[in-house]
């Protein structure tokens, strides 16, 4: 949703004070009240007078919890089924002064009843058990990722985006990436059921064996063979760019987003209002041609903007106590610049969503028809009606007229009367007011008018949740878009000389000096036309991109409650405005490609010029040493650590061929998608593995100023092995979806019971050396005969009341003499409490098996009964191989920990701002998502 800004709404640059959480009390205890809040909004009439007690009511009451079931439709609807089956009745069955309690209920608007929300008060969730029971659920599949607290409203803006198979997707402001997870569900929709059709068909021609694939599965492929994405073997094409101005939060948005597993997914770190153009791989000329830039569009683009957040009063009691009308006007900038750039990144025909948790339209139709304007109005974009969509979503027109409310406090009917006071010297408080903040008039233009009322307000008293502003935008021709101040709202616009981008000018300027193609010198023509800015960077109104490339952090803190600012209204007016190029969909003319100059440059840039310039060595012990350049850089700027670069192995590489040959991979998988993280490019630890797109763009884009973050999924991890011959690369559960369905029968365990997997789900390590086989029920045989190192352990539908309805699959690894279901304590637990109802301890042998060790020696000859992933040097299991528990988490923070307390918010036992997410060396507090 969007951030909440303004320097009062902060809680700091420290990270919350040291971990030290502020006193709170109840919400219900505190006085909602606000004399300015309650003047503009009712001043402005918002919604109808005999709504506006219901409106005020609802505004002053706790929210709702909400929540929302995760990943593919074909993983979610079993957990969904098992809240409906079990947990509903059991909730139903309580009374409660004298009437039925109302259990969880699915939103009516949300598909395929993926989105629920619950009205329980708190008093009744700690009275009763079965709210105890339900709890334990919620703590268990949050902790896996099945289940995403977020609130109902915040669920809206993607639902509205209309993502097709193979588009591309960036949501420009991420954080915390709650949005972004329901963006890559959509990117991969119908993947799982079009992968399995394709190896299918594959097995059916080679004559293998064919594992059932279950009614979900089965109705996703009956719908995809109508319109889904085959291009790639059924792989996804599609691609998401999830960015984030703060380097720590763009790495909360990478520990949210991590549970789904996406190779198709890309974090960057850039102020989304400079967003620079990413570049792809030239189209191929003809011999002795010069290839032209090509760069990529996006289908759609998410702009969930930073706001004053006076829409999430029901659970932020800060807007009661702080809200002032100089939040909404010193973010107004800010979000049309982004809006904008969002609209030039676009597509022709490609759709914007603009979204805020704001009720003020000076943050929302103010900023739409700014923006349209500088598009070139209607002509260009397309206001999109939306209210069709959702249909059980009540929601309110959006405003064609409105009131602005100055810093002190004045209304404002219109921008005449605004010049007409500063005309006469009689008021001040407008003096930061703009025109493009007021209704545009029509009177006596031939300008055609915005049908504003097209957008979507959503109130808190219409459903229970909280308020929201949603547009939705659509590209009609590609935009020779002005940037700001080049365009003022029915006035002609400026001759072609003088709207030209400054930038562009600067360019051509550079070209038609007699420099040679040198890029040094190029930089020192530059130098000499404009000069480096040497200023200590106390400047009060800092243009957005020196804000980007200066040392120190930026003017305005991002990193906290989603995306917070300082107070910068009186400076943000004033600000110089970044202007961009023409952009449309053909090649940019020679030289005017997008140019974002970076300083310091990001750490890919440092590590491209590293490994093209030969530095001698220097020995830091001489008294005459140097310091190294290189090693300084490394350090945090911008709150941004040094990033290992992608570097992409050869198809051809020796540790890629052992690896096809050991899992027997069908040669239809491809091999050049595999990358590793370190300027050496040598596979040391972990392969990682990303989409054809995600590759072009890391290859194209390598040391050209772009900082990447994350991209692609781990797909095999190093892992010490027993016995000469073994393949020491095993799955990584993250990667294993991606390839299971390309793994040879060889390496397949089929599993068809409840109590085999319930015997693999609780024992840790059981035996399978001597007659420890025997109790593995139908996968004794084959475990036994099969060879070391990791397999894929497929488990398969099956009728009867022993069997699943669901298909499962899993790593495992096969030691010398026992076995091991590779997945994570939580995991488990999860497991057994949604299939089993039982929640039972977990029983690891290893654990026995060492204090006998330390007892009685063991004897050389019998070291190799005992695996190596069961027993190393140090005397512990190794937990690398104990379901990947060592595996650091990218937050650092215990998962159950986290689980419990994002399930107490959601049973309403805690309150949301309770929440400290431990973030490694920083802790980030506030809600799950705004």
């Amino acid at each position: 949703m969007g951030r909440r800004g303004g320097k009062r709404f902060q809680r700091g640059r420290g990270g919350g004070g040291g971990g030290q959480r502020p006193e709170r009390a109840d919400y219900s205890e505190v006085p909602k009240q606000n004399e300015l809040y309650e003047k503009y909004y009712n001043e402005l009439g918002i919604v109808p007078s005999e709504e506006r007690s219901d409106f005020w009511a609802a505004l002053k009451r706790e929210l709702p919890n909400s929540f929302r079931f995760t990943g593919s439709k074909g993983h979610a609807i079993p957990v969904q089924q098992r809240l409906k089956d079990h947990y509903i009745p059991e909730i139903t069955s309580i009374h409660y002064e004298g009437r039925a309690v109302d259990p969880p209920a699915p939103l009516p608007w949300y598909p395929d009843e993926l989105g629920w929300q619950m009205t329980t008060t708190k008093a009744v969730v700690r009275r009763f058990g079965p709210f105890s029971s339900f709890q334990k659920f919620l703590v268990s599949e949050t902790s896996v990722g099945n289940i995403s607290r977020q609130e109902a409203v915040s669920m809206i803006p993607p639902l509205l985006m209309d993502i097709r198979p193979g588009m591309t997707v960036l949501d420009l402001c991420a954080a915390p990436g709650s949005k972004s997870a329901q963006l890559i569900e959509m990117v991969h929709g119908g993947e799982e059921a079009r992968t399995r059709k394709i190896v299918r068909e594959i097995k059916k021609e080679a004559g293998r064996e064919i594992s059932p694939d279950g009614n979900e599965i089965e109705l996703e492929i009956k719908a995809e063979e109508r319109s889904g994405d085959w291009s790639d073997d059924g792989r996804t094409t599609g691609l998401l760019v999830a960015n984030d101005i703060d380097y720590k939060r763009a790495h909360l948005l990478i520990h949210q987003m991590k549970r789904l597993n996406s190779p198709n997914l890309i974090v960057t770190n850039h102020d989304a209002t400079i967003y620079p153009s990413i570049k792809l791989p030239s189209d191929p000329v003809p011999h002795g041609a010069t290839a032209k830039g090509k760069y990529l569009k996006f289908d759609r683009i998410l702009a969930d903007v930073p706001c004053s957040g006076d829409g999430t009063c029901r659970k932020n009691i800060n807007v009661w106590r702080d809200w002032n009308p100089g939040n909404a006007i010193g973010l107004f900038p800010t979000q049309v610049r982004v809006l904008f750039r969002a609209m030039q990144m676009l597509k022709a025909g490609g759709r914007v969503v603009y979204s805020t948790c704001s009720m003020n339209p000076m943050e929302n139709e103010a900023v739409v028809a700014a923006a349209i304007a500088r598009c070139g109005g209607l002509d260009k974009v397309e206001l999109i009606d939306c209210s069709d969509s959702l249909p059980g979503l009540k929601r309110s027109h959006g405003l064609s007229s409105w009131k602005v409310m100055d810093k002190q406090g004045k209304i404002w009917t219109s921008w005449q009367d605004v010049e007409d006071a500063k005309a006469a010297n009689s008021d001040t408080g407008a003096s930061k007011l703009v025109e493009e903040m007021f209704p545009q008039s029509y009177e006596g233009s031939s300008v055609q008018r915005l049908p504003l009322e097209r957008c979507m307000r959503v109130y808190g008293h219409q459903q229970d949740t909280g308020s929201f502003f949603i547009t939705v935008l659509q590209k009609k021709t590609e935009l020779r878009a002005r940037g700001d101040g080049e365009v003022k709202s029915n006035k002609e616009h400026s001759s072609n000389t003088e709207s030209k981008s400054s930038i562009m000018a600067v360019v051509d300027e550079i070209e038609t000096r007699p420099n040679g193609s040198n890029a040094i010198e190029h930089i020192h023509a530059l130098d000499a036309i404009v000069p480096p800015d040497m200023s200590d960077g106390d400047d009060d109104n800092p243009s957005a991109t020196a804000r980007q490339n200066k040392e120190n952090a930026p003017s305005y803190d991002v990193s906290r409650e989603k995306r917070e600012l300082d107070d910068i209204a009186d400076a943000e007016m004033a600000t110089k405005r970044p202007r961009f190029r023409e952009e449309d969909d053909g090649p940019a003319p020679t030289g005017a490609e997008d140019r974002q100059v970076h300083y310091p440059p990001p750490p890919g840039a440092e590590l491209d010029l590293t490994s093209h310039i030969s530095r001698p060595e220097i020995n830091p012990k001489s008294p005459k040493a140097i310091p190294n350049p290189t090693a300084s850089q490394n350090k945090r700027r911008n709150n941004q650590a040094f990033e290992e670069p992608f570097k992409f192995l050869d198809p051809n590489h020796a540790d890629l061929d052992t690896i096809f040959a050991f899992y027997h991979i069908n040669p239809r998988f491809p091999r050049d998608r595999f990358m590793v993280r370190n300027a050496s490019g040598n596979p040391v630890k972990t392969i990682y593995y990303t989409s054809e797109l995600g590759r072009s763009i890391l290859t194209e884009n390598e040391g050209k100023g772009l900082k990447f973050v994350h991209c692609g999924v781990k797909m095999f991890v190093k892992q010490a092995v027993q016995r000469e011959g073994t393949c020491e690369w095993r799955i990584q559960t993250d990667g294993l979806p991606i390839l299971e369905a390309w793994v040879g029968e060889e390496r397949v365990v089929r599993l068809r019971s409840r109590k085999t997997l319930k015997h693999l789900l609780v024992e840790m390590f059981p035996k399978v050396g001597g007659t420890g086989w025997q109790d593995l029920g139908e996968i004794g045989e084959r475990v036994r005969d099969m060879d070391m190192g990791c397999c894929v352990l497929r488990v398969e539908p099956s009728e009867g009341e022993d069997g699943f309805s669901e298909r499962m699959v899993f790593p495992l690894w096969r030691s010398l003499s026992s076995l091991n279901l590779m997945l994570p304590k939580e995991d488990r637990k999860a497991m057994l409490l949604r299939l089993y109802n039982e929640d039972i301890p977990l029983m690891d042998h290893s654990k026995d098996r060492h204090k006998v060790q330390e007892i009685s020696p063991v004897k050389e000859e019998d070291k190799l009964m005992i695996g190596d992933d069961e027993v190393p040097a140090n005397g512990e299991a190794d937990s690398s191989i104990k379901g990947e528990e060592i595996e650091a988490d990218e937050t650092g923070m215990d998962v159950d920990a986290q689980a419990v307390e994002e399930a107490d918010v959601a049973l309403g036992i805690k309150d949301e701002e309770d929440v400290g997410i431990e973030t490694g060396m920083y802790v980030v507090k506030g809600p799950a998502d705004v």
